[in-house]
């Protein structure tokens, strides 16, 4: 038996009867590193993670390369931890039935404020309805927030077109935790409106997300009620 099983044995069986409630934050990532590190005490490296990131959450939103940089954490190990936040906003987004129905701005803004949890850089995204409010496809048309990238007004309108959308809704984050527009925000969303409008395709809102918060340019008067 080598040196760390019977440590690893038993972190297992605490898991089995307890769940994650019985492990400290670094006991969790010690947990996780068994299945990359097949062949260490995992445990030094858990200290040094938390330490160098300073929480769970950062940690897992932490990019391939920076994880890297952590003694004992190789690319098997980086990976895996950074699989963890994508694949918990892919459960989080996932629907609960068949359809993703997006007619109120409650609806709406849970839906965005689920596919940017753990998201610590700026993205924005593009949600193509059909005329019933129904999801047809949810797309990623930038990385970095309307006031950084230059919003390619062209592609949102071939993505509508492209899968033949009744409407259109914006979303994009602020990792600051503020959710509140910049005049960016509110000049970049009438671009988009008016380019939209001129293909017959209205957009019905634009969702500003910031953590657990998110604010409804439609809801502060920018854009036309549905």
């Amino acid at each position: 038996m080598a040196v760390h099983d019977g440590h690893r044995s038993r972190k297992k069986d605490q898991f089995r009867a307890y769940g994650l409630d019985a492990f400290a934050d670094h006991e969790v990532l010690e947990l996780l590193l068994y299945y990359a590190i097949p062949r260490r005490d995992t445990n030094p490296i858990a200290h040094r993670l938390m330490e160098r990131f300073g929480s769970l959450d950062a940690v897992f939103s932490a990019p391939i390369e920076e994880l890297e940089k952590v003694e004992g954490v190789g690319e098997s190990a980086a990976m895996l931890l950074a699989l963890l936040m994508p694949l918990y906003r892919r459960i989080r987004t996932l629907p609960r039935t068949k359809e993703i129905i997006l007619t109120s701005t409650e609806r709406t803004g849970q839906y965005f404020t689920d596919l940017f949890f753990g998201v610590t850089h700026e993205e924005t995204y593009e949600a193509c309805l059909d005329a019933k409010g129904k999801l047809l496809a949810c797309y990623r048309i930038a990385e970095g927030g309307v006031d950084m990238v230059n919003i390619n007004t062209r592609r949102i309108v071939e993505n509508a077109l492209k899968c033949g959308a009744s409407a259109v809704i914006l979303s994009h984050n602020h990792p600051s935790g503020i959710a509140l527009p910049s005049p960016e925000d509110n000049s970049t969303t009438l671009a988009v409106w008016d380019a939209l409008r001129a293909v017959g395709i209205p957009l019905i809102d634009h969702i500003i997300v910031a953590d657990d918060d998110y604010v409804s340019l439609r809801d502060n008067g920018l854009l036309p009620a549905r």
